[in-house]
C-alpha cells in the first residue's frame, strides 16, 4: 500500500470508523450490525450537505493551491535555465492538461504536505510508519512491586478482556508497567474532552462515568472493582468520551498509552491474526463469513491441555463449546452406570459440546485428553449469537455419534 494510501485511510476512513466503533463499545447492542447501519445511515443523512458544500470548496481550494505551486515551479525552472530553451510555453501547455486532470478527478495531483496534515488524529489501531513517523524502540515502564502486591492486580486483570488472553510473557510487561495509584473521594480524573494518555484498572473503591446531556452532566456509568475505563481513547485515539470522578476513596492501577498500544493492541491484533488463520481451517466454519469470523475469532479463548487431562464431565452442566486447535481428545460414555467406552475421537478443527448449547442438556460424555494440546473456547452468549445460525448443520452431523 502507497504512502498517499496510508495517508488517505489515516485521514478520510479512520475518523468515521474510529467514532462508530466508539459508540458501538460505548453501547455494545446484542446485535452490531443493525445498530452500525443505523449509525451510518443516521451520520450520511445529517453530513450530506455540509459534506457536500465542503468538498466542493475543498476542490476548490486544492486547485488553487496546486496552481499557485506549480507557477512557483515554473518561475524556479526558468531561474535554473537562465530564461532560454522554451520551456514556459511547454509548461502552459502542461499546465492546460493538468487543471484538465484536476477538473475531471482523474490521476489527481497529491495534495500539498500542509493540505495532509491536517484533520483529526490518525487511530492508534493504524498507525502509518515511514520516513515520516519512524518507529521507536520500545523500552516498557516497571514499577517494583511486592509480591502481594503482583498478586492483587493479577487477581483484577483475569477479569479484564483486555487482559485475560495476553500470553504469560506480555502479561508479566504489562503487569510491570502498572502504576499504583490512590483517588480520593471526588477526584476527578478523567475529563470529557481532553486527550487520553493513560488508561485505569480498579482495584478497590467506586467511580462514577459522567457525560453532558442536554447542556447538564448526568451519570450514565458505575464502576467498581475490576472494571477498566480510558481504554476506549487509546485504542481509537479518540477524545474521552466522558469524565470520571471517584465516589469513594480508591486504589486504581495506571498503564500508560505507550505500553498499552505495543502490548494491549498488537497483542490482540496478532491473536486475531492466529486465530482467523486457524478458523479458516476448520470445516464447520466454511460458510461464515469474514465479519462472523472476526467476531469469533475475538470471542475465542484458550485452553491448553495435558495427556489425561478431563476437560468435560458426562452429566455437567454445559455452557461451553470447544474447537481443537492442537492435539487429540476422545469422548467417553458411561450407559447405565457400566464403564466409560470410547464413542469420539477429535483432532485439529475437530469440535465438541455444542449438544449441551443446542439442546439446553447435560453433558452427554465426558472428553479426555490423549496428548497435549490446545483448546479454543466459546461461551453460551457468543455461541448463539455467532455459530447460532449453524445449529442446524451441528445437529444434523450429531446424528453421526454413537
Amino acid at each position: 500500500m502507497s504512502q498517499e494510501q496510508d495517508q488517505y485511510i489515516a485521514t478520510k476512513l479512520n475518523p468515521l470508523l474510529e467514532s462508530m466503533v466508539a459508540e458501538v463499545l460505548l453501547e455494545r447492542p446484542e446485535n452490531p450490525v443493525p445498530f452500525m447501519v443505523k449509525f451510518m445511515a443516521e451520520h450520511s443523512k445529517k453530513g450530506k450537505d455540509a459534506f457536500v458544500s465542503s468538498a466542493v470548496g475543498e476542490a476548490a481550494r486544492l486547485r488553487t493551491e496546486i496552481s499557485t505551486l506549480q507557477e512557483e515551479i515554473k518561475v524556479l525552472s526558468g531561474k535554473a535555465t537562465g530564461g532560454h530553451g522554451g520551456g514556459v510555453p511547454e509548461d502552459d501547455d502542461k499546465d492546460s492538461d493538468s487543471e484538465d486532470e484536476v477538473d475531471e478527478g482523474d490521476d489527481e495531483p497529491p495534495p500539498p504536505s500542509s493540505y495532509l496534515k491536517k484533520g483529526p488524529r490518525a487511530s492508534v489501531s493504524a498507525e502509518v510508519y515511514g520516513d515520516f513517523n519512524q518507529k521507536k524502540a520500545f523500552e516498557p515502564p516497571v514499577y517494583p512491586k511486592s509480591d502481594e502486591k503482583a498478586e492483587r492486580i493479577k487477581h483484577v486483570m483475569n477479569k479484564s478482556f483486555l487482559f485475560n488472553t495476553l500470553d504469560r510473557q506480555n502479561f508479566s510487561v504489562i503487569l510491570q508497567a502498572f502504576q499504583e495509584k490512590t483517588i480520593a473521594a471526588g477526584e476527578r480524573i478523567i475529563q470529557e474532552g481532553d486527550d487520553g494518555d493513560c488508561m485505569f484498572l480498579i482495584e478497590s473503591g467506586a467511580f462514577d462515568c459522567k457525560k453532558i446531556i442536554g447542556g447538564e452532566e448526568k451519570v450514565v456509568k458505575k464502576c467498581g472493582q475490576g472494571d477498566v475505563f480510558g481504554e476506549l481513547a487509546l485504542l481509537y485515539s479518540q477524545p474521552r468520551a466522558a469524565s470520571v470522578e471517584a465516589t469513594e476513596e480508591s486504589l486504581v492501577w495506571q498503564l500508560d498509552r505507550e505500553t498499552f498500544t505495543h502490548i494491549v493492541r498488537d497483542a490482540s491484533s496478532k491473536r486475531r491474526e492466529v486465530f482467523m488463520e486457524f478458523l479458516h481451517n476448520v470445516p464447520l466454519m466454511k460458510s461464515l463469513e469474514s465479519y462472523d469470523l472476526m467476531q469469533l475469532a475475538d470471542c475465542l479463548q484458550p485452553h491448553p491441555f495435558q495427556k489425561g487431562d478431563r476437560i468435560i464431565s458426562q452429566g455437567d452442566v454445559g455452557d461451553i463449546f470447544y474447537i481443537v486447535e492442537d492435539g487429540e481428545l476422545q469422548a467417553l460414555k458411561s450407559v447405565d452406570g457400566a464403564a466409560e467406552q470410547e464413542v469420539m475421537t477429535y483432532k485439529k478443527g475437530d469440535y465438541f459440546g455444542e449438544l449441551a448449547l443446542i439442546k439446553d442438556a447435560p453433558r452427554a460424555a465426558s472428553v479426555i485428553a490423549t496428548t497435549e494440546g490446545q483448546l479454543v473456547s466459546v461461551d453460551r452468549k457468543s455461541f448463539k449469537n455467532i455459530l447460532g445460525k449453524l445449529e442446524g448443520e451441528m445437529a444434523e452431523a450429531a446424528l453421526q455419534y454413537k
